[in-house]
């Protein structure tokens, strides 16, 4: 079995103990038992993967707050950002910093 990379500056020089694993590097110690986190995968309401740096648009009229102001389905966002959270997506559309979630988008 080769050693992981550091989950905390993924560099590959890793010291092995009995128990736990130690970056050399940024001196990071993990559990040996513990299992690496699964890359997040965000998809779009059709199924596409979205990745950092995609245009989406938006298929539903959506509305902001408890204001008057929707934002129109077909509206683009270029070089949208991944997130964690409920909304996975950061993204400016018409100038404004906009939080989605990714089932209101398809990829462009």
């Amino acid at each position: 079995m080769s050693n992981p990379s550091c989950p905390a500056c993924t560099l590959e020089d890793v010291l092995s103990h009995s128990d736990h694993w130690e970056c050399s590097t940024c001196g990071h110690e993990w559990p040996k038992d513990e299992a690496p986190e699964a890359a997040r995968v965000v998809k779009d309401a059709h199924g596409n993967v979205l990745a950092d740096g995609d245009t989406v648009a938006l298929i539903k009229d959506l509305k902001l707050g408890s204001g008057s102001q929707v934002l129109k389905s077909g509206s683009k966002a270029k070089g949208i950002r991944l997130v964690d959270g409920d909304h996975e997506i950061d993204c400016k559309i018409e100038g404004m910093a906009i939080a989605l979630k990714a089932c209101f988008v398809k990829k462009v």
